[in-house]
């Protein structure tokens, strides 16, 4: 699993969103970004992050914020998530892992005594240049925002 750390330049990536329109690194260049890698979509903690972002979106829009979710879900998994919950943002399906292992989020994992592997809920944020401003790894779904806001 790939460490990135705070001061390393922000991996690109070129992948598809919830539209099944791609989405890459590039057309944030000038913007603040936080991407959230998460498990799963329609999952508990997963559904706490994602609204818990976008109840206080406008928050992270006014201090030039965009928003972008991550995981392995399908483009119609996730067209379907942003629906049911009400999502202003973009969340990217990374089938083949690659965002995921760019990110080093994918990785062994344990649960109940059991190993597989998976995907780590972990928060990048990134400056105007990709720069990685911020890494949050112990997310708190109902307090991610503030978590997000508070630095």
């Amino acid at each position: 699993m790939k460490h990135l750390k705070i001061g390393d330049s922000a991996p690109t990536f070129k992948v598809k969103n919830q539209s099944d329109r791609m989405v890459e690194l590039n057309q944030f260049k000038g913007k603040k970004l936080v991407i959230y890698f998460y498990p799963k979509d329609n999952t508990p903690g997963c559904t706490t992050q994602a609204c818990n972002l976008r109840d206080n979106y406008t928050e992270f829009t006014d201090k030039g914020y965009e928003i972008l979710g991550v995981s392995a879900d399908s483009v119609a998994k996730h067209e379907k998530f942003i629906a049911k919950q009400n999502l202003p943002f973009d969340l990217l399906a990374d089938e083949d892992r690659t965002m995921l292992n760019a990110y080093g989020v994918w990785g062994l994992k344990k649960f109940m005594g059991k190993e597989y592997n998976g995907i780590h809920r972990t928060t990048f944020v990134i400056d105007e240049n990709h720069i990685i401003i911020n890494i949050i790894e112990k997310v708190k779904t109902k307090e991610h925002a503030k978590q997000i806001l508070d630095v």
